[in-house]
């Protein structure tokens, strides 16, 4: 399950590059967490498991339905339209080096030499991924900005979820946040896009991402969760962007050169730096 987590998830970093040429990225999005949460209504009614959240833990669901759902497909879907996936799979998985900072912060979690050298390193490697883009300012550095806006608000989740006592399990929560995030993206699809365009290659995507990489990668998660410790999930989901890129350059012929893969190595490192001494503390 865990294998075919990372598998799926890699490689839905092109299958919706290919979505968003078709379908606008905001009602890419919309479309996505619409059918993941009708699909996962579903499922808890036919266990019997369907229930409206407890008042102790609705924060917690409109917060990762508008930031770690809504803003971070909404940000990862436009930069999409102009980055190729390979790159932005991996600095939009970079979460964890803006998780460090973040959770010593809010939470006084210890911020030790090692996870600062995580942190330098991984910004470091972000850097170098994103480096083509400084010599001219323009879209591409506009679509770096958005992914890293996008792993930011994956962050914010992250710590939220750390300083809260949750009453009901995720999955139960999972197709509300979801739905959240549908409503929030629609208002501003219909202002921004307008009517939206859905051509058969883009609904074919979407049968993809949205049942497979959205409602039953969500379920596998938790069920991993279940069996696996935490360091070794973290571990395992590192190598999401790495296959990501591999399977881009074979799908889309995304170019693979040295900047990039001292990128990826470098953020990899950071990454594996910030886990490891959270893992450890």
């Amino acid at each position: 399950m865990l294998l075919s987590l990372v598998l799926i998830w890699a490689v839905s970093w092109p299958v919706i590059k290919i979505g968003v040429g078709q379908i606008p990225p905001i009602w890419y999005g919309c479309f996505r967490y619409a059918i993941a949460a009708l699909i996962l209504f579903g499922v808890l009614l036919a266990r019997g498991e369907l229930v409206l959240p407890p008042p102790a833990d609705v924060p917690v669901v409109v917060i990762s339905g508008a930031l770690q759902m809504a803003a971070y497909s909404a940000l990862t879907g436009l930069a999409l339209t102009i980055l190729p996936p390979g790159r932005a799979s991996v600095l939009a998985f970079s979460t964890p080096i803006v998780v460090a900072p973040l959770a010593a912060w809010r939470l006084g979690e210890d911020l030790g030499p090692k996870m600062v050298a995580g942190v330098l390193i991984g910004c470091a490697g972000m850097a170098v991924i994103a480096s083509p883009s400084f010599a001219v300012i323009g879209r591409q550095t506009l679509a770096y900005g958005m992914l890293m806006g996008a792993a930011t608000a994956w962050a914010v989740t992250i710590v939220t979820v750390r300083g809260h006592r949750f009453t009901s399990s995720a999955l139960s929560l999972a197709p509300w946040q979801m739905l959240i995030a549908a409503i929030l993206l629609l208002p501003i699809a219909i202002s921004a896009e307008g009517a939206p365009a859905m051509s058969p290659l883009g609904a074919a995507t979407l049968v993809y991402v949205a049942p497979v990489a959205t409602a039953f990668a969500y379920w596998a998660v938790v069920e991993a969760g279940r069996r696996f410790a935490a360091s070794t999930m973290s571990m395992a989901l590192l190598a999401t962007p790495s296959v990501g890129l591999l399977i881009s350059a074979r799908m889309l012929n995304e170019q693979i050169n040295a900047s990039l893969l001292a990128g990826v190595a470098l953020t990899a490192t950071g990454i594996r730096l910030t886990i490891a001494t959270t893992r450890q503390g």
